[in-house]
């Protein structure tokens, strides 16, 4: 066997071959996963804060372009308050 034919053997691209075609099913699956969020009833989100705890303070919330805009939240979907709060809040450090 020479050099050309060790390169390029049949098995090589039969696995290259399968390996392409499984790329974009494990893509699909990966933004997916990503895109997955919690409606406001699940974890029963209001415009008021609890107490001190409030989004603007939780590590969970994304602001928007001013401090009073309402923002997003990387677990709840739609749009967030500043003031608002949920069962998924969790604390900045």
């Amino acid at each position: 066997m020479n050099y050309r034919q060790k390169k390029f053997s049949r098995r090589k691209i039969m696995k290259f071959m399968a390996l392409g075609a499984t790329i974009p099913f494990m893509n699909a699956f990966i933004s997916q996963a990503q895109a997955a969020k919690t409606s406001k009833e699940v974890v029963q989100y209001r415009d008021k804060p609890n107490g001190k705890q409030k989004c603007s303070n939780c590590i969970q919330f994304i602001p928007g372009k001013t401090s009073e805009a309402n923002g997003e939240c990387k677990v709840v979907e739609g749009n967030i308050s500043p003031q608002g709060w949920c069962t998924a809040y969790a604390p900045e450090s």
